[in-house]
């Protein structure tokens, strides 16, 4: 007798069972030909890129000093950001999923904002914030003599702006999915709620905080326009992948699919990366 039959003898009759089946359809042609078309103008741009890509004089392209500097600028301004995002963005995440209070869904919307905000507007709202005339940054830079509009702390600023959406929104969907009543047990046991959330939440919730955490990374590097607007694009201080790229088109447009290259490469490591979590979502 296996578990189930055991199960079935115990429980006075049989459960049922879900059966899953495959279901093949035939496409029908007017959803066809626009998937087919939409599938194409999704990965045409892209082969495109790859067939006039320069190979031969790829590795003297990659190899210049501009080229290094941006990239190194790059990853160490996105690995800041995301640090940032991780430092406030997984609290707020708890707080949207685990805390209720007046206006939550309108603190929620105003958390997703930056993600359908063009990201120029960004740069522009931050030069109004923390500019050396802006709300908050007259005082820094009055009280402290702190500056961050084109600066390399402004590339990191305005990195994490348009980047930490995507950490808080993958860390509450993970929060809501996770059992509450761990949390309580951990609490009626004697522990604080920050023991809790650092003891018990973290470790569960520690697969969607990676997930987050790889997308504001990628979401970071690939940042343009708050940048730009915020912090300029000044060699060796503010000029990363993404400006590089945008400057190299003008003058040297080999150089500037060189680049482009390298954030392919870096785009399709992070899909890769995640991969395993959507196939365990879907």
């Amino acid at each position: 007798m296996d578990q189930a039959d055991a199960a079935d003898t115990l429980t006075g009759g049989p459960r049922p069972r879900r059966v899953f089946r495959g279901v093949r359809m035939s496409a029908p042609l007017p959803l066809l030909l626009p998937a087919l078309l939409a599938l194409a103008f999704l990965i045409l741009p892209l082969v495109a890129l790859l067939i006039r890509a320069p190979w031969r004089s790829m590795p003297d392209l990659l190899t210049s000093s501009e080229v290094w500097q941006a990239l190194r600028l790059s990853l160490v301004c996105a690995t800041a950001a995301t640090a940032v995002c991780l430092v406030l963005g997984v609290p707020l995440a708890w707080l949207l999923a685990r805390v209720e209070f007046p206006g939550r869904g309108f603190v929620r919307a105003l958390v997703t904002l930056p993600l359908v905000l063009p990201p120029v507007v960004g740069g522009v709202a931050l030069l109004m914030a923390l500019g050396r005339n802006g709300v908050v940054g007259k005082s820094l830079d009055a009280w402290f003599g702190i500056t961050l509009p084109f600066t390399t702390a402004g590339v990191v600023i305005a990195e994490a702006f348009v980047a930490m959406p995507f950490l808080v929104i993958s860390v509450e969907g993970t929060l809501r999915a996770a059992d509450p009543r761990y949390e309580e047990a951990a609490t009626t046991l004697g522990a604080s709620r920050f023991t809790a959330f650092r003891r018990v939440t973290l470790p569960l919730i520690a697969p969607g905080i990676a997930a987050g955490a790889v997308l504001a990374w990628a979401r970071a590097l690939g940042e343009f326009g708050a940048t730009i607007t915020f912090a300029g694009n000044f060699p060796g201080r503010t000029q990363t992948m993404p400006l590089a790229v945008y400057l190299a088109l003008q003058n040297d447009p080999e150089s500037a699919i060189a680049l482009s290259l390298v954030l392919l490469a870096v785009s399709i490591a992070v899909l890769a990366g995640l991969r395993d979590r959507w196939v365990t979502a879907s």
